[in-house]
């Protein structure tokens, strides 16, 4: 299905989580996300659907705690759904080397989900965010401390389970958390800054955001016992599969609607963040350039209503979208030839997810610069 298809060509159907149909998904997620969810879908392997059934209920009950309180928030974002998209891929490496999906490869998915939902609540209070998937977000709703704590105990339960699954689990997965906090603060250390290099922001993202889907591959290898070879290479494709998705998600974020988006778009420019389409904008154009100027004096909740639009609008008609875009299909080649070299149907699956991600996103990228950017 493409990216741009609209809303009445849209299949109504269930995704493999039993709990959200596909309209309450949109609405939460978005419709850019919502087709993700169906590209994971896909994924060819009997009983998937099943494990992921399981793989819910192994969910909850990991974050279930005496105080009711706690289990309310630690839950809160379980309830409003995700794309699942580690658990996935734990799974698909697991299955790539034709291992069995049992217990300890589910719970494998559950950690590195666990980590990604305690992300999501620290990211939305150095934010200040107000809405996470179409619904409130923790720190919003509960406070900053809370949110915090809240947080901290998922990565509690993650580590908890790591530990059970192993020590070569338990040190992956501490690793994959130390480089989460590098990614994340040198992306805070280049905030609101338009001199930010295309190095800086690859380095950052590798971090915040790659290090976990391949940890996510690699976790999914181990806990099925697969061979170091096999590891090492899956644990590559997901790395890849992250670079692609986070410049995906960062030229959607420019171009994207809040329907689409499941969130308010151009939240990266607003706070200072300026991702690889800003950073390619920024050196075609003169220092005294309108980008440069609304963003060198951008400041804290500075960049609102018609500068705001105006930045976007500069950025869309600079071409950086697309050179963002190429960029990304560069790391998706590689991606491909690795999961050939496994030579099985999901490790193939695993390899194409990068470019399949980025199906449709120059027809999106056409649309808004033949119709301009709607707030």
């Amino acid at each position: 299905m493409a990216f741009g298809a609209p809303p009445d060509q849209r299949r109504r159907r269930r995704t493999y989580c039993p709990f959200f149909t596909a309209e309450l998904l949109i609405r939460r997620l978005g419709v850019l996300a919502y087709y993700a969810v169906q590209l994971l879908s896909d994924i060819p392997l009997p009983g998937f659907n099943s494990y992921m059934e399981r793989l819910e209920g192994l969910l909850a009950v990991s974050v279930a705690s005496a105080d009711p309180n706690l289990s309310e928030v630690a839950t809160h974002l379980i309830k409003a759904g995700g794309k699942r998209i580690r658990p996935t891929l734990a799974i698909g490496a697991a299955a790539s080397g034709g291992a069995a999906i049992d217990e300890s490869v589910l719970l494998s998915g559950v950690a590195v989900e666990l980590v990604h939902l305690a992300s999501l609540y620290h990211d939305d209070v150095m934010d200040e965010a107000t809405t996470r998937r179409n619904a409130s977000s923790v720190n919003s709703r509960w406070g900053n401390l809370i949110a915090i704590v809240a947080g901290d105990f998922l990565l509690a339960r993650a580590a908890g389970i790591a530990a059970r699954l192993g020590q070569s689990v338990a040190e992956l997965l501490a690793d994959t958390l130390a480089r989460l906090c590098e990614g994340q603060i040198l992306e805070v250390n280049t905030a609101f800054k338009i001199n930010r290099t295309q190095e800086q922001y690859l380095n950052a993202i590798s971090g915040k955001t790659a290090s976990l889907m391949a940890t996510s591959c690699k976790i999914g290898a181990i806990a099925s016992g697969l061979d170091g070879d096999i590891s090492t290479k899956l644990e590559r494709v997901g790395y890849l599969f992250g670079m692609v998705y986070q410049i995906r998600d960062d030229v959607l974020d420019i171009v994207g609607t809040s329907d689409e988006l499941g969130k308010p778009p151009a939240q990266d420019l607003v706070e200072g963040i300026y991702t690889l389409p800003t950073i390619f904008a920024l050196e075609q154009e003169p220092a005294n350039g309108t980008l440069a100027t609304l963003l060198g004096r951008n400041r804290p909740g500075a960049l609102l209503g018609g500068d705001l639009d105006l930045a976007r609008r500069e950025i869309l008609i600079s071409g950086s979208l697309e050179k963002s875009v190429a960029v990304a299909r560069g790391y998706c080649n590689e991606a491909a030839s690795l999961a050939h070299e496994i030579n099985h149907p999901v490790a193939q699956y695993l390899g194409d997810l990068s470019p399949r991600l980025l199906d449709g996103i120059e027809a999106i990228i056409e649309a808004r610069l033949n119709a301009g950017i709607a707030s």
